[in-house]
């Protein structure tokens, strides 16, 4: 069994799904006014950003490497090689924002 650890296997995700690298930030922040906010306050209320590291093969809207906007509450964590990713449904999404041409608000981050 240890040998089969040592072997760097590639992930795949499967129909609608995404993994994604949420944001440092969705943790305790600050107002405006210099007052620390907890992450677990009106948790419920606040969206959050993640990158997408990779998507399934019948996600339509979203491409890898675009930012998206969730609720914190959707999808299941994973960890791998030491790192915290989500894996969310396409469907969970509420905003995408990315480089790409197609699709534009006039809103940028």
């Amino acid at each position: 069994m240890a040998a089969r650890d040592d072997v760097k296997q590639s992930i795949r995700m499967t129909a609608d799904r995404l993994l994604v690298l949420p944001n440092e930030d969705t943790g305790d922040r600050k107002s405006r006014g210099g007052i620390l906010i907890p992450a677990t306050a009106n948790l419920n209320r606040r969206l959050a950003w993640a990158e997408v590291v990779a998507v399934g093969p019948t996600v339509r809207n979203v491409a890898e490497g675009d930012r998206v906007l969730f609720a914190p509450d959707a999808g299941f964590e994973v960890e791998i090689r030491g790192e915290e990713y989500l894996i969310l449904r396409e469907r969970d999404i509420h905003a995408v924002a990315s480089s790409h041409e197609d699709g534009q608000t006039g809103l940028y981050l």
